[in-house]
């Protein structure tokens, strides 16, 4: 609870510090805070508890996940200076509208009542709708916000009506008392289609395949910051929050909702994987990508009383492999007209420290070994077995191999095509987050088990 109130206190300085005009101090107090909102959340690690009649819970889930939502916010805000320095005037609405998405985060991970969780899910869908449109005079920008403002309407529309059928079955809005009554005999039927309409609302959230076709274009249309904080942040935070509410709800999930969520796994790293071979677009490209990683994430709802760590590891591997992909992406297409693959020949050339990090990124997202994508779907793929997927193992394996194709795409360009641009300065901050984000991937690749035992 300490954490939501210190994010929202933060989000309302970032909003007055435009009023005495601090906006060279913004973004890095912004960051100071938040480095001490992050040691506030990991001091309640050990200290669950539940607030306001249980609207709020704190546990090590949610600790571990805040956490994780905290340091992608960080690396958000840091590369938010520069990419927004011919915008001075609106800096301080950015960072604000981004400190608010991170209280919705952090409200979908910590809630103990329905009414929270769908709060925390608005905040953050209105904060994601107002960054997609936020470049008035761009019609791809215009674009990119109406279609995922109406996309995203439908999708919590649907939640919301899952959630109502919720209600009229249990008579509670509590995730405890809905689960002991789940337990009974006698549940009506409207509650596994209450939970079936919810995971809908979700699936469109995450981006999974058949509710995919929003991602490509808002993607492709939306500022580059936008698009890297949909690809990382946005998407763990909806997975993270389907898990726990699906865990939280009921003890067993129906042998057909399970099937259901199978075929949804495999079109969505099917889809995702081939759809992203045709792309030239960096930015389709990897929507595409994460429609596939989607369909990855899934796999942990099929173990779904033990497979919290493994989700917490695979969203802070993708997490954090995306963030270093996206800082050099921002920094290669910053004053282009286009986000091409062309615009990346001769990167490892014209700044061999950049294609590193871009290389290192994408082959932790193919799940190359050392870099903690490989050990995330080792253990996703182990646990599937256990459960008696095997045949959705092979499936995902196949895909993975496919995955290599149009991430090589990227890396050959940089390596084997001659550069049409001469080298120009970095700003340190594109260097400081690429570095940092990918280090840690590779520091959990190394010791995977520090993240692992977390939620144990």
């Amino acid at each position: 609870m300490n954490t939501l109130i210190a994010i929202s206190g933060l989000g309302v300085f970032c909003l007055i510090a435009e009023i005495f005009n601090l906006r060279k101090l913004l973004v890095p107090f912004t960051i100071l805070g938040l480095l001490a909102i992050l040691g506030l959340t990991v001091s309640e690690f050990n200290s669950p508890g539940s607030y306001y009649n249980n609207m709020i819970i704190v546990d090590k889930f949610s600790v571990a996940f805040s956490a994780l939502f905290i340091i992608l916010t960080i690396f958000l805000v840091a590369l938010s200076g520069d990419f927004y320095k011919e915008h001075q005037t609106k800096l301080s609405d950015y960072i604000a509208i981004k400190i608010f998405l991170l209280v919705g985060a952090v409200a979908m991970v910590s809630f103990g009542n329905l009414s929270m969780f769908f709060l925390g899910i608005e905040v953050l869908s209105i904060s994601l709708y107002t960054l997609a449109a936020s470049r008035r005079l761009d019609v791809k920008s215009n674009e990119a916000g109406m279609k995922y403002f109406l996309m995203g309407a439908f999708a919590s529309g649907i939640l919301l009506f899952g959630i109502c059928l919720i209600y009229g079955a249990t008579g509670y809005f509590d995730l405890a008392a809905i689960k002991e009554l789940s337990l009974g005999a006698g549940i009506p039927i409207w509650f596994p289609i209450g939970i079936t309409l919810m995971s809908i609302g979700m699936l469109f959230k995450i981006a999974a395949a058949p509710f995919h076709f929003w991602a490509p274009d808002v993607y492709e249309g939306s500022p580059t910051i936008t698009t890297a904080t949909m690809g990382t942040l946005a998407k763990v935070v909806a997975m993270a929050a389907l898990y726990k509410l699906l865990s939280g709800m009921t003890a067993l999930l129906m042998p057909t909702f399970v099937m259901v969520i199978v075929v949804v796994s495999i079109l969505s790293m099917t889809v995702g994987n081939i759809m992203a071979l045709k792309q030239d677009n960096v930015k389709r490209m990897l929507a595409f990508s994460g429609i596939s990683h989607a369909g990855f994430m899934l796999m942990a709802i099929l173990s779904l009383n033990s497979a919290s760590s493994t989700l917490l590891y695979y969203t802070a591997a993708y997490a954090l492999a995306g963030i270093a992909s996206f800082a050099v992406i921002i920094y290669v297409t910053r004053d282009k007209d286009n986000q091409a693959v062309s615009n990346f020949n001769g990167l490892g050339k014209t700044n061999p420290l950049l294609a590193a990090i871009l290389t290192a990124s994408l082959l932790s997202m193919a799940g190359i070994p050392v870099f903690a994508g490989f050990f995330a779907k080792f253990i996703l793929f182990s646990q599937a077995i256990n459960a008696g997927y095997l045949f959705l193992v092979i499936i995902g394996v196949i895909n993975s191999i496919i995955s290599i194709g149009y991430y090589f795409k990227l890396i050959l360009a940089m390596y084997t095509k001659e550069s049409a641009d001469e080298k120009q300065p970095v700003p340190f901050v594109y260097y400081f987050v690429a570095v940092v984000s990918i280090f840690l991937n590779l520091l959990m690749g190394i010791y995977p088990s520090f993240v692992l035992n977390l939620l144990s």
